[in-house]
């Protein structure tokens, strides 16, 4: 018997959801349940072939059991490997490579230190930042974000810099990201699944959480449709997601790829609509499914050379001659 755990926190429809889909498609030698666990010893299996991962980014403990899981046979979704070594300004990064639209997004030190870090731990910095130069970069109005946050927590809007120093002044020792805001037409909202199932829905930031997302499919062109299907393909592939959410912010017929890390992302049947929670459900428990009867040789390799590099082709590495005399290769 497989089993598909799913392991989760306060969240209620989508969990219960995803379990009875998958035990309702009475696949032989195929079991889905909640996870349950105690302590975990080291390099010992889980008795799971794959988990559904929605909480570990909460808990150093959940997040340790699951590197654990998968070097011992687990497959996890999402790879708790990757998901610890990235972040959004990398993200950023990583998109601009690839030819997806972002916004110019700059780095900045923190503005306080962490408690265990002195002054003299920051030698290597410039004092003071040119502030006129970033943002004459960024512009404004622009967002002061985390560089690794989620749920809307510690970003500001300004409009000056004023605005700007009064926000970062209240950053405390997050580091953060400055970004150039996107004045949208539309907005949209997108659920990847298994890197290339993709689920576009209207949405609106500017809505208190529950009403964000609209109701009816996305009202665009098909050719900004494909292209936005198209680069959150793109995106979740280089990032090695197989459950993740991309929203764009379009903006004179371009779409800015602007919030692209959630790969625990919210799937409530409250606040996505019956239609998408359905979507997401099936989608979801089908790939969890695969997962599960896929042979171990179809298992990615935990390797943080292949994750780091995992868009690129691997290179073979010419044979070493042989010396010709002793201590010649010294």
């Amino acid at each position: 018997m497989k089993k598909i755990g799913v392991l989760f926190g306060v969240e209620n429809t989508f969990p219960s959801a995803l379990v009875d889909k998958i035990n309702a498609f009475e696949m032989e030698g195929i079991h889905a349940e909640f996870v349950h666990l105690g302590e975990a010893r080291m390099a010992e299996p889980t008795g799971y072939a794959v988990i559904i991962d929605r909480i570990s980014h909460d808990l150093p403990f959940y997040r340790a059991y699951l590197k654990n899981a998968a070097l011992s046979g687990t497959q996890v979704i999402n790879n708790p490997f990757w998901w610890s070594a990235d972040d959004k300004f990398l993200n950023y990064g990583l998109a601009a490579k690839l030819g997806v639209a972002v916004p110019r997004t700059v780095l900045l030190p923190h503005k306080q230190l962490p408690l265990e870090v002195s002054d003299r731990a920051l030698r290597n910095l410039q004092y003071p930042l040119d502030w006129e130069g970033i943002f004459a970069h960024i512009g404004f109005p622009a967002f002061l974000k985390p560089h690794n946050g989620g749920g809307w927590r510690d970003v500001h809007h300004v409009h000056s810099s004023e605005e700007f120093f009064r926000a970062y002044d209240q950053s405390r020792d997050l580091c953060m990201m400055l970004q150039s805001a996107v004045d949208f037409e539309q907005y949209f909202r997108c659920f990847v699944v298994g890197q290339s199932e993709v689920l576009v829905m209207p949405y609106d930031p500017r809505r208190p959480h529950e009403h964000r997302y609209l109701p009816g499919p996305p009202a665009c062109e098909k050719r900004l449709l494909r292209r936005i299907e198209r680069d959150a393909r793109t995106l979740c592939r280089a990032l090695g997601y197989d459950l993740n959410t991309v929203e764009f912010a379009v903006e004179d017929g371009i779409p800015y790829a602007i919030d692209f890390m959630n790969p625990a992302p919210d799937a409530d049947l409250h606040t996505v609509g019956q239609a998408s929670f359905d979507w997401i459900v099936d989608s979801v428990a089908r790939l969890a499914v695969r997962k599960a009867q896929a042979s171990r040789a179809a298992h990615p390799r935990m390797r943080w050379s292949s994750l780091l590099n995992q868009t690129l082709p691997k290179k073979r590495l010419p044979r070493q001659k042989k010396a010709a005399k002793r201590g010649a290769s010294r």
